[in-house]
């Protein structure tokens, strides 16, 4: 099978990409956007893969809300220890979406307890940086 037999089927009009790339920028802002950007060259199926299934088959589902899932994502990325820039960014998704900066803190702070305290202190680490990220944002949109 070639790229040209699935063409149709992997085109970026496809049902699943728009309602992916919708569901992310609801998340993420332009910063989803970025990644696969970043990704066209190297990685172009990655990319709408990237958008067609977590965040246009799974996010998409009606059983969580947006606040529930990113909570979930935290979490997991948490827990796992090694996945800090997808860790940041889905702080970031979760602050977007209605989490608040105490809520984010005690998300990664429950992950101690399953994942340990390592995996806990680098999440808390993370949620630090994107804190003060978002600190630094706000000062700039506020300037005068």
């Amino acid at each position: 099978m070639n790229h040209s037999t699935v063409e149709v089927e992997n085109s970026k009009d496809s049902i699943r990409y728009v309602r992916g790339l919708e569901k992310l920028r609801e998340i993420d802002g332009k910063a989803g956007e970025n990644v696969i950007a970043a990704l066209a060259d190297i990685a172009p199926d990655f990319a709408r893969l990237l958008i067609e299934f977590p965040f246009g088959d799974i996010y998409s589902r009606p059983q969580l809300d947006i606040k529930s899932r990113e909570i979930g994502v935290v979490a997991a990325l948490t827990a796992l220890g090694n996945a800090t820039p997808q860790l940041k960014v889905h702080i970031h998704g979760a602050l977007n979406v209605g989490c608040t900066r105490d809520e984010v803190i005690e998300i990664i702070m429950q992950m101690s307890v399953y994942a340990g305290f390592p995996a806990a202190l680098n999440g808390l680490f993370a949620a630090k940086e994107v804190f003060a990220e978002r600190e630094t944002i706000e000062q700039f949109s506020n300037a005068p």
